[in-house]
């Protein structure tokens, strides 16, 4: 196999968090009158992307501060969500664990949500002590800092690197990298038009299983 690392987004590709995540951003925003942002549009157009670009770009399109509370508020209510409703994506543990690859997590959450989220779902130890949030690099997802910056850690060239992603933001910054890309389909906020979507904008193959990963590596190897 090609590949030396195998880097994994977290929030929708490892545990099912993204629908939870933009469902209390959307709540928030609309419960501070911000109403061009339902549910649906923060699914498409911010998923993957880290909550500070998120944040910024709101206000500059709306022109509105989102209150200085806006995040806190924000992080308060994710966090008790993933206490008691976050699961694993089905098999991934399983499935990481057979992978003769070295394996990072690459995200755009704070360090703090990661590390709950890959606690309370078990899936800590498969890959502490690298766990990469974009609180590290200048430039999150769609850039491919984060990325860029896995890999370098490990000393494994962009090329013998693949990506698994949920997002369109994440599978750009794969591409930007110059790493393949798996995009992943099998969280409760992809709809049916997401593997197509993922395509379009680069991944070079889709999965809506865990299971079926350890398939699609080799065939991109191939």
């Amino acid at each position: 196999m090609p590949f030396s690392l195998f880097i994994c987004d977290c929030d929708g590709v490892l545990v099912d968090s993204e629908l939870l995540a933009c469902r209390i951003d959307a709540e928030e925003l609309a419960r501070r009158g911000f109403a061009d942002y339902p549910l649906e549009t923060v699914l498409r157009r911010f998923a993957g992307v880290s909550q500070t670009d998120f944040m910024a770009t709101v206000e500059r399109e709306t022109g509105r501060a989102l209150g200085e509370d806006f995040a806190e508020a924000v992080a308060s209510r994710v966090k008790e969500l993933l206490r008691t409703e976050l699961q694993p994506l089905p098999d991934a543990g399983a499935v990481l664990a057979s992978l003769p690859l070295s394996k990072c997590v690459a995200s755009s959450s704070t360090p703090a949500k990661l590390d709950l989220a890959l606690t309370v779902t078990g899936l800590k130890d498969q890959f502490a002590p690298h766990i990469f949030s974009s609180v590290l690099v200048e430039h999150g997802k769609p850039a491919p800092d984060l990325f860029l910056y896995a890999a370098k850690a490990f000393g494994t060239p962009a090329e013998r690197c693949c990506v698994i992603e949920d997002s369109v933001a994440g599978v750009k910054a794969a591409r930007a990298a110059g790493m393949e890309v798996i995009g992943f389909t099998g969280g409760a906020h992809c709809g049916p038009s997401h593997a197509e979507r993922l395509l379009e904008h680069g991944a070079s193959t889709t999965v809506q299983r865990w299971t079926d990963v350890p398939g699609a590596l080799e065939r991109l190897a191939n």
